[in-house]
């Protein structure tokens, strides 16, 4: 997911230096630059707060969600991947596959349901701070581990 966001920073990054080119080629003026920019900027700091407090819920340093890499690593670890899956995460199209796979694990170890985690995948703008700032507990890395059931409740 972490994944994700990096990719969003870069792809806003260069729309931004491209709209830019395109507005200052024209004679529109520069009525969105420092706007669009400050706007950009707000968003960016409260998806970066927003998975600090992710992060914390886990039970991890909030400041490896601002850390490029390392914050693939830490969340590896609070789904219960393998560390080795960020090299997956170099191959193209397998690094979609295995973010998705990422986004539903989070989902599940905060306890929420595969809705959830369709949501992280679709509208993570919403979901993210839902997830954040809800009163979803960290349960445990559970990823790749079968559910176990007492008495027809599950643990």
């Amino acid at each position: 997911m972490v994944y994700f966001i990096d990719k969003f920073i870069i792809l806003a990054t260069l729309y931004i230096i491209i709209e830019k080119e395109r507005i200052m080629d024209s004679n529109y003026g520069d009525s969105l630059g420092f706007g669009g920019f400050l706007l950009y900027m707000v968003v960016i700091v409260f998806y970066i707060y927003c998975m600090w407090r992710i992060f914390a819920k886990a039970g991890k340093p909030g400041w490896a969600a601002i850390i490029p890499i390392y914050n693939i690593l830490v969340e590896l670890e609070i789904v219960g991947r393998p560390w080795w899956w960020l090299l997956l995460m170099l191959v193209p199209v397998v690094n979609v596959v295995i973010g998705v796979i990422i986004l539903l694990d989070l989902a599940k170890v905060f306890g929420k349901s595969t809705g959830f985690g369709l949501g992280l995948i679709f509208l993570a703008f919403i979901f993210i701070p839902i997830l954040a700032f809800g009163d979803a507990k960290y349960l445990g890395p559970i990823a790749g581990q079968p559910q176990t059931y007492v008495n027809n409740t599950q643990m």
